[in-house]
């Protein structure tokens, strides 16, 4: 499975465990994929972002240059999608999801 095909359920037991570990928790091989994880979503997303752009295409979200997310606002819209929804929506489609959120395009 490349990076960014994890499932949401996936994502959330790993994070879940992970949380029980406390500050030590960064340091793990888990805390790393689950990392990998969302900065391989967020690269998928800006190549397409910037695709769209330069070809002239309308953007599914219009977000600034440079943003941050936090953790928190992350499993927060992560566990907003209902436990049976969790399974079928992967990383990459979640953080598209979040960013369509975040920074909608102006109506035109």
């Amino acid at each position: 499975m490349a990076p960014g095909d994890m499932s949401v359920a996936a994502f959330l037991a790993q994070a879940d465990t992970l949380s029980r570990l406390g500050p030590l928790a960064m340091a793990t091989p888990q805390a790393g994929v689950l990392r990998s994880e969302v900065i391989a979503a967020g690269k998928r997303y800006k190549a397409r972002i910037d695709a769209d752009r330069r070809a002239g295409r309308k953007t599914s979200s219009c977000p600034p240059e440079t943003g941050t997310l936090t953790p928190d606002q992350w499993l927060t819209h992560l566990r907003s999608y209902p436990p049976p929804v969790r399974k079928t929506v992967n990383i990459h489609m979640a953080f598209d999801a979040l960013m369509k959120k975040r920074y909608p395009c102006p109506a035109t």
